[in-house]
């Protein structure tokens, strides 16, 4: 006879370590998730790689650093990004990471990271928006590149 299997019983709750006041309320363009992260990602000595939740009316519920990489590698699985995505029920999601050497040039990795994340999103109910590369006082939205 076989002894019985211990099952854990949880909860789960995202704790909330602070938070800022956004003007702008809601997200229209890259231009406003640039304004948005820029502070999180400009002048950083690794990648940092964030995830944005927002409601069905584009308004950011919450911030969070996914991942902090090396000084040019940051690993990220979609799994991670969704998890915050869905602790804060969020309709959509816009990502953004920084190169810290200032450059905006979309990587290949970038690229693929991306596409990953839009079908992840299309089988969850949770749209990609974009995916913004933070730079030296400058940004590259991978949407208006066509990626997603």
């Amino acid at each position: 006879m076989k002894s019985a299997k211990r099952v854990n019983i949880v909860s789960i709750k995202l704790v909330k370590e602070s938070s800022l006041l956004y003007q702008r309320r809601s997200v229209r363009s890259p231009e406003d998730g640039y304004d948005l992260v820029k502070n999180f990602l400009e002048d950083r000595d690794r990648e940092h790689f964030i995830v944005i939740a927002l409601d069905t009316k584009n308004q950011p519920v919450s911030i969070n650093i996914c991942h902090i990489g090396s000084l040019n590698a940051s690993v990220v699985s979609p799994r991670e990004i969704m998890k915050t995505a869905i602790l804060s029920s969020a309709a959509s999601i816009i990502v953004a990471h920084n190169h810290p050497s200032g450059d905006t040039l979309e990587s290949r990795e970038d690229i693929e990271v991306t596409k990953r994340l839009a079908e992840v999103g299309k089988l969850m109910g949770i749209e990609l928006l974009d995916h913004l590369i933070i730079g030296d006082s400058k940004f590259s939205s991978l949407k208006e590149k066509g990626y997603i």
